[in-house]
């Protein structure tokens, strides 16, 4: 049939124009009507409806052609939500993490599978579309109760939120996570960098330790670093090694888009390389945990109190920072994708100073008011 207003072919029986929206045939009604909300017309002179269930909204040029779409796309969900009735929500985080293993990092898919195993354990049977956010409170509740972070629990519900809005995006989860703490990071100190640098001297750490403290790389960039990419005395930083779900290693690009960067190797380092008496293959061939376990033995046998390897990372920052290195030149030489990890060492490296700023500022204003004293 063709529309009767705009001629042009559309489906038998159809009651609207899909493409001029124009209202064709008398509307059958039926008990099982595909109900949507009034649309409201926009300052535009478009009409558009909210579909709460949905969480889109739809918006046409005309009131009827609203209408159709929204009716449309509430039936796709109903027919999509009757494909998942009866699901368990520990079958929909299968599905889920199944159908983004491809597009997720080894290390993010390795995440999900340690929080599916160890996070909303008693809701994992459940129907997914009958979760509830009380449910969901008692067990952030527990967690907390139990002393995981902050951050751990918050990436177990951002998990279990995302799943949710795949195959029950009716249930809102209107919870409530723990206050947040402010942590103030482990501040290596100058004098501490002599002597992490003497502590791992000649062992088979020396090398990954001063890439992460030296170059200010990352762990997983450390484990990626080939021979290949050395050209000209620097190192060309382009991929990472992490551990997957099955702990086995595998390659990635770097964490972020600014993290593919090249950056200049000392003769020390240069010297250290060599070393290691090959020109193929990984420059560092232990494994993150072999490296992390060293390292905290070698630590613990200088009387150096405790850090993470990733504090090396923090620590160059901070060296950056007091040596005055502009945060553009130090963001690309960390690959970082924002300043804000610089500015948040910077606070932290100059807080020491906060006295003397007081001090001045002091000083300052003290004079001021004792001018106006006076007059």
């Amino acid at each position: 049939m063709n529309c009767k207003a705009c001629g042009r072919e559309i489906p038998e029986n159809s009651i609207y124009c899909n493409w001029c929206g124009v209202k064709q045939l008398r509307e059958r009604r039926s008990r099982e009507e595909v109900k949507v909300p009034t649309p409201k017309q926009l300052p535009s002179g478009s009409w558009t409806v909210y579909l709460r269930a949905e969480g889109q909204s739809v918006t046409e040029p005309t009131r009827e052609l609203c209408l159709a779409r929204a009716r449309a796309v509430r039936a796709g969900f109903l027919e999509a939500r009757k494909a998942t009735s009866g699901m368990a929500l520990e079958a929909a985080y299968d599905a889920y993490m199944e159908a983004r293993q491809g597009v997720i990092s080894p290390s993010t898919y390795s995440g999900y599978l340690k929080l599916k195993r160890s996070t909303f354990r008693p809701l994992m049977q459940q129907d997914v579309q009958r979760i509830t956010a009380e449910q969901v409170q008692r067990e952030i509740s527990q967690m907390a109760l139990e002393g995981k972070s902050r951050k751990y629990i918050a990436n177990a519900v951002g998990l279990l939120s995302s799943v949710l809005r795949v195959y029950a995006p009716e249930v809102t989860l209107d919870v409530r996570l723990p206050q947040r703490k402010k942590v103030e990071p482990r501040k290596i100190e100058d004098e501490e960098i002599g002597a992490i640098m003497s502590a791992v001297r000649g062992t088979e750490i020396e090398l990954p330790v001063l890439m992460g403290l030296w170059l200010g790389m990352r762990m997983s960039e450390i484990r990626g670093a080939r021979f290949e990419d050395i050209r000209k005395g620097r190192l060309h930083i382009c991929r990472a090694v992490v551990t997957d779900a099955d702990g086995k290693p595998a390659v990635k690009p770097p964490k972020t888009f600014f993290g593919d960067r090249w950056v200049d190797l000392s003769p020390e380092i240069l010297s250290l390389i060599a070393a290691q008496g090959r020109s193929e293959g990984y420059i560092v061939e232990l494994s993150g945990t072999a490296i992390y376990k060293r390292f905290t033995r070698a630590l613990e046998k200088a009387g150096i109190e405790h850090c993470r390897f990733h504090d090396l990372r923090h620590a160059n920052a901070a060296v950056m920072v007091r040596l005055g290195i502009d945060s553009r030149y130090a963001q690309e030489r960390n690959g970082w994708a924002s300043d804000r990890m610089y500015k948040q060492v910077y606070g932290y490296t100059m807080g020491d100073k906060m006295s003397d700023v007081s001090a001045s500022i002091d000083a300052y204003f003290t004079d001021k008011f004792a001018d106006n004293t006076e007059k």
